[in-house]
């Protein structure tokens, strides 16, 4: 049975996701944002090898714990937008201590398989340059991109409103409305609710 767990952490309360097939050992990680052992000793205690890291864009409030899994698991790989690597390569724009290595880009509508799990590649640029979303079955892990009844901010380094609404309409809002998202920050919605209610982008 397919399953996750969310972790707020971070000074930003940021959602880290865990991601598993209960009773295997596939599974993977979103958004790393600190040294969260809590997520570490989940990850064990599920029986997880985890192989992959996925990022959803490069600020340092979501990349913050990779090297603290990249400790734990040496084999693990991070895998970001082919398009974010400018902002992960520079302190500037990432806000972080240095650049974070990615070992594997993806492009939009690229796909990949950890175990059983299908997973889906979304270019949702707005936000930063290179923010994408992950989809999984109905499951939709939409980084900074989409929250409950509002929008990722766009004053930041590479930020635009205009991209991220015109992200949202076309790449996300064209998903099945029972479609579950989960944000980087903030609870869960869904796209058809978002359609008609988050008042940036709704109908």
């Amino acid at each position: 049975m397919r399953e996750f767990r969310c972790f707020p952490n971070g000074p930003y309360t940021t959602n880290t996701y865990l991601v598993y097939e209960t009773g295997t050992p596939f599974g993977f990680v979103i958004d790393p944002a600190t040294a969260w052992q809590p997520l570490l000793d989940e990850i064990r205690h599920q029986g997880i090898e985890l192989k992959y890291i996925f990022l959803t864009h490069g600020h340092s409030d979501h990349t913050g714990g990779i090297q603290f899994l990249r400790d734990a698991f040496p084999d693990v790989k991070v895998v970001a937008s082919e398009l974010e690597l400018e902002v992960l390569s520079s302190r500037k724009m990432s806000f972080a201590r240095g650049p974070v290595a990615v070992d594997v880009t993806v492009k939009d509508g690229e796909t990949m398989d950890v175990g059983p799990m299908h997973l889906t590649f979304i270019s949702t640029p707005g936000h930063t340059p290179g923010g994408m979303c992950v989809l999984l079955d109905d499951w939709l892990f939409c980084g900074d991109t989409l929250f409950f009844s509002s929008v990722g901010r766009t004053d930041l380094w590479g930020g635009n409103m205009e991209a991220e609404i015109k992200s949202i309409k076309e790449k996300l809002f064209v998903l099945p409305d029972k479609t579950k998202c989960f944000p980087g920050h903030g609870g869960a919605t869904t796209i058809g609710f978002e359609k008609e209610n988050n008042p940036y982008c709704s109908k």
